[in-house]
């Protein structure tokens, strides 16, 4: 099992920010998760995600068959990582 300071120097290293363009070429710079479910999705952030999760499958860490491309949002639903929005008027007297 990989630990933190392993997987943040691994997605620093030139091995994969070479492996991660590739993915995004190849799957057209869309999420596939969304292609999946016919939407297409352009112009967002893009994630190159790992199928098999990196923390417990190393081995498989530039293995072109377990990456895809899913966008931010797709990428969070996958790991459960929800980001709440800031409510900007929550502070503002209510008339």
């Amino acid at each position: 099992m990989l630990s933190k300071q392993e997987r943040t120097a691994f997605y620093k290293s030139k091995e994969w920010r070479h492996v991660r363009e590739q993915v995004l070429k190849a799957n057209n710079y869309e999420c596939q998760e969304c292609k999946r479910q016919g939407k297409v999705s352009t112009g967002k952030r893009l994630d190159v995600d790992h199928i098999l999760e990196l923390e417990y499958y190393p081995e498989l860490a530039l293995d072109l068959d377990n990456l895809e491309t899913l966008d931010f949002e797709c990428h969070n639903k996958k790991h459960n990582r929800f980001i709440k929005k800031e409510n900007k008027w929550r502070d503002d007297e209510k008339w």
